[in-house]
């Protein structure tokens, strides 16, 4: 197995449009309200197929937006150490965030250069890493948790966005079998919209609500 080093970041950069056959893509985003003011981050993690694997949220207190930004980042990472992936690609939409983590922006704010060193130990844990720019059109889910988180820490239940479980049993045609399927989704307006998955019109499903 291959050993990295912090010295050489560009290396984990060389190959990053050709990730291995399995890799896990996290979307993640952070923010404050106020900025310093209420911070949290939401992650999405899915496999290399699009399947969703893991939701990661916190609240972090009074933080910036990059501070958040970056324990995203941080979360994103130790999932997948923890978890015995060698292979992530991590999407945001900070371009701040990104262009530091790539070496292009050094990082002049005292209190990132802790979060940044940190990002950088655990990237050189895995044997690819890659990391882009999104707009935040493009980030919906991961900013939906992160709205979430902050919601939660301070105290009141989002107003715009509720994270969901909606299960439905469906039958296969071909086979007159029955499975047991289930989906995550977002609060709006009083209707769930699914963020992993679609559903024929009419189709009856029960919801389980995840408050935190």
């Amino acid at each position: 197995m291959p050993s990295h080093s912090s010295s050489r970041p560009g290396n984990l950069f060389t190959d990053r449009e050709n990730p291995p056959e399995l890799h896990l893509v996290a979307y993640s985003d952070g923010g404050a309200r106020g900025n310093p003011g209420p911070a949290g981050y939401g992650v999405v993690i899915q496999d290399q197929t699009g399947r969703k694997v893991a939701a990661l949220s916190e609240y972090l207190g009074h933080q910036t937006n990059n501070v958040a930004e970056y324990q995203g980042l941080i979360a994103a990472l130790q999932y997948a150490t923890t978890n015995g992936h060698r292979a992530l690609k991590v999407i945001s939409d900070s371009e701040l965030l990104v262009r530091q983590i790539k070496g292009i922006y050094k990082v002049k704010n005292a209190a990132l250069q802790d979060l940044h060193a940190r990002a950088k130990e655990l990237i050189a844990r895995l044997d690819w890493f890659s990391i882009g720019h999104v707009l935040r059109g493009k980030n919906q889910q991961a900013d939906e948790l992160a709205n979430a988180a902050m919601d939660k820490g301070m105290g009141r239940a989002s107003a715009t966005a509720t994270v969901a479980r909606a299960s439905t049993t469906v039958t296969q045609p071909e086979s007159g079998t029955t499975v047991r399927r289930e989906f995550s989704g977002i609060v709006r307006d009083g209707k769930v919209e699914l963020v992993d998955g679609k559903l024929p019109e009419g189709t009856p499903v029960q919801i389980r609500v995840k408050m935190g």
